[in-house]
């Protein structure tokens, strides 16, 4: 009998899992997930070996290309990775970077200064989780080449003919039996290409997809300009309005410790703050951050005070200073310290007073030297301070309008009868007629109907005083029961689901925007938990003999007329839907209501920064940045996933 059907329980069931093995079984703990995330992942970990090597003085031109198959080719010209053979190993030291975790030129070696790759775990998971993976050296007089399949190598590496360049290309394609899907998103690749082109002022970063051989497109990155490109680049795709002057960079070091900064403010009411370190990404932010907002919330107080700007015993928070504010943080020192391998804060405690020193100087400086330019930045942070004591004052109303019992619901509301949040789903429909049919159509048990009328506040360009008590958005925040803003608490809310229901036409999609911008800016967790949901109702009704099919789409209507009519024979009744309120209760539970045959999109955010600049490009002032944006994501409209 085996240990398995005996229940014994000893050594022979503990397993050791080492390198490659452990990295195939837990890919996770690597590349932090096996979708679309750690997909793209990969290809971040093998480019930012040629950044190293741009950071380091040697490399000037990088190539990301996508090629048929999905298929990735990495190449720059650097040193080339050495291929000497590896003193303890005993084969060759590139063959050990791709098959030794924790192996590689980053751990004080003198290869060096500045990495974003301290780990020396990159490039062997890369090639672990890879169904195939092919490297080639240049190192100025010969080249070299090693192929790996899932991580195994049959040929040591070899040399196949000589040369006087130098650099590494790699080229590898995922796993399918690793990846959830194996596909790359170009727009996203270039997001992030862009951003190292912007803090590696002057390097060359080649995008290029060549999927399709009938379409190429080539994207040349090279920002002589650095961080301040940054900053100018996300305020004009966003169509937003510079104010008080160019923008202001700084920069120090001290060392081996380094920082730039870069920041303007705009017409805004939302701030925008990118840390990096090493090139990479801080998307939690950390010591440099935290140090760089202490020390602007702390300058501008000090200045306001010198300069009477500020009352007696009046004081600005960081939230006032930072409103319309847009800045790149930037940092580079020889140890970083990363949270996990995927580096999303950073923990060096000597980070943060060097960068409020940099602040505390350089800035208050400026604005010294440019009293214009500062009084500027005074009044929009004195009118934000405005703003919030007025914001303050309406949600101590509403506290003491509840204080001696709950908040009544909206009139508006229809409730359920289940009262356990977990099994409950609230439908925000548009209008009342939709409404009605909804609440009829509804199973009353677990389902809630909130009708909405009017047109709702666009919160993109509104303080947040004006959405306290807003007879458009009240109704939401009392029927979720979760306040907002500060006062935010996701532990009361009512709903599981909240489901927006609105017609399938351009007023709907309107009307779901300024939902999802207001849910993003005051109630962001519904979306980071997974709460917010869009209903996908049908376009069309087709009909023959009283059978009946809804399409959701044009071909899937002329699929089901050429279905019902058996090629024409027979006449097919077909109705399209311009609203909800055109289905009777019974239509709108059977296509959008009922759990077992409905379509509804979770709402996700697995990318702030491209949801913070959706919503700002479509509730915005800017038209033409709005119809660029529409007319490149028109096509998919019917299944946008912000």
């Amino acid at each position: 009998m085996n240990q398995e059907n005996n229940g014994n329980y000893s050594a022979d069931n503990i397993q050791v899992l080492e390198g490659l093995e452990h990295v195939r079984t837990r890919p996770s703990m690597y590349i932090g997930s096996t979708g679309a995330g750690g997909l793209h992942h990969l290809v971040n970990e093998i480019v930012d070996n040629s950044i190293d090597e741009a950071l380091a003085g040697f490399c000037t031109e990088i190539g990301v290309e996508i090629l048929e198959g999905d298929v990735i080719r990495v190449s720059d010209n650097g040193r080339g990775i050495p291929t000497g053979i590896h003193p303890r190993e005993g084969i060759s030291a590139a063959t050990v970077v791709y098959t030794v975790l924790y192996a590689g030129g980053k751990f004080g070696g003198g290869g060096y200064k500045y990495s974003g790759g301290l780990h020396g775990v990159g490039a062997s998971v890369v090639n672990f989780l890879s169904q195939w993976l092919e490297l080639e050296i240049c190192d100025g007089q010969h080249r070299y080449f090693q192929r790996f399949e899932r991580g195994h190598y049959s040929e040591e590496l070899k040399i196949t003919g000589d040369t006087d360049k130098t650099g590494t290309t790699v080229t590898f394609k995922a796993d399918p039996e690793i990846f959830e899907t194996t596909v790359y998103d170009y727009e996203l690749l270039l997001k992030r290409l862009r951003e190292q082109a912007f803090l590696n002022a002057g390097l060359k970063i080649l995008v290029a997809d060549r999927r399709d051989p009938g379409n190429v497109i080539e994207e040349p990155l090279c920002y002589e300009g650095g961080i301040r490109e940054f900053v100018k680049h996300i305020h004009e795709k966003r169509g937003l309005e510079p104010i008080g002057g160019d923008i202001i960079y700084l920069s120090s070091s001290q060392g081996d410790l380094s920082a730039e900064i870069a920041l303007q403010y705009n017409d805004s009411y939302n701030e925008l703050v990118l840390s990096f370190a090493n090139n990479i990404r801080t998307k939690d932010g950390g010591t440099h951050e935290t140090g760089f907002k202490n020390a602007m919330t702390r300058v501008v107080n000090e200045y306001g005070r010198k300069m009477g700007f500020l009352k007696d015993r009046e004081k600005l928070s960081g939230d006032d200073v930072r409103e319309g504010l847009t800045a790149i943080v930037s940092v580079r020192l020889t140890d970083c310290e990363f949270e996990s391998q995927t580096k999303v804060k950073l923990g060096n405690p000597e980070v943060k007073p060097f960068v409020e020193k940099l602040i505390g100087e350089k800035l208050m400086n400026f604005l010294e030297e440019n009293p214009d330019y500062a009084k500027a930045v005074f009044d929009k942070s004195i009118s934000a301070l405005r703003a919030r004591e007025a914001a303050r004052r309406a949600r101590e109303a509403e506290r003491n309008r509840n204080a001696f019992g709950k908040a009544p619901l909206p009139e508006k509301l229809a409730d359920c009868s289940e009262h356990d949040p977990r099994f409950t789903e609230l439908y925000i429909v548009e209008g009342d007629s939709a409404g009605g049919s909804a609440k009829q159509g509804r199973d009353r048990k677990y389902q809630a109907i909130l009708s909405l009328w009017g047109k709702m506040l666009n919160v993109e360009k509104a303080r947040v005083d004006r959405i306290y008590g807003n007879d458009k958005l009240e109704p939401v925040v009392a029927a979720l029961g979760t306040g907002i803003g500060e006062d935010f608490d996701i532990g009361k809310l009512r709903y599981n689901k909240i489901i927006i229901m609105a017609d399938a036409d351009v007023d709907g999609m309107h009307i779901r925007t300024l939902l999802l911008t207001f849910f993003f800016r005051y109630m962001r967790p519904l979306i980071t938990n997974g709460n917010i949901y869009i209903a996908q109702p049908p376009l069309y009704r087709v009909e023959r003999n009283k059978k009946v099919l809804y399409a959701f789409s044009d071909d899937e209507r002329d699929k089901y007329i050429a279905q019902l009519s058996e090629n024409g024979r027979y006449k097919v009744e077909t109705q399209r839907y311009k609203g909800l309120g055109e289905m009777d209760p019974l239509q709108l539970w059977e296509t959008t209501m009922d759990p077992e045959r409905r379509t509804i999109i979770r709402i996700t955010m697995e990318d702030a920064l491209r949801a913070d600049e959706t919503f700002t490009i479509l509730m915005g002032d800017k038209v033409e940045p709005r119809r660029v944006f529409i007319e490149k994501n028109a096509k998919f409209a019917r299944n946008l996933d912000v």
